[in-house]
């Protein structure tokens, strides 16, 4: 067998087994674990800088967690434009 059928195998079962997310689960507890993943992001960006600074950190890693934060920070951006869109939407129908 080779190994990289092995290792999807081992992906796809991986897969089957991560739950569901919760229909029932309410919006504010996704969207405080959604905050928190950007916090974490965020945040291993910013020690992965303060490591390569003192060169206990590789490039290769700090590029990644740098692009990771990128991706992070314009997936939040996306989501505040589509917010005040929204609000001024509400602003404008007419009562």
């Amino acid at each position: 067998m080779d190994i990289r059928s092995s290792l999807a195998s081992l992906g796809y079962s991986h897969a089957r087994n991560v739950a569901a997310p919760d229909p029932e689960a309410s919006s504010s507890s996704y969207l405080a674990s959604a905050v928190e993943n950007f916090q974490d992001t965020v945040r291993g960006g910013e020690e992965a800088a303060k490591g390569a600074m003192l060169g206990t950190v590789d490039p290769h890693a700090l590029v990644e967690a740098l692009a990771n934060t990128e991706l992070a920070v314009e997936t939040a951006v996306a989501v505040r434009n589509k917010v005040v869109e929204a609000y001024q939407q509400i602003l404008q129908m007419p009562v």
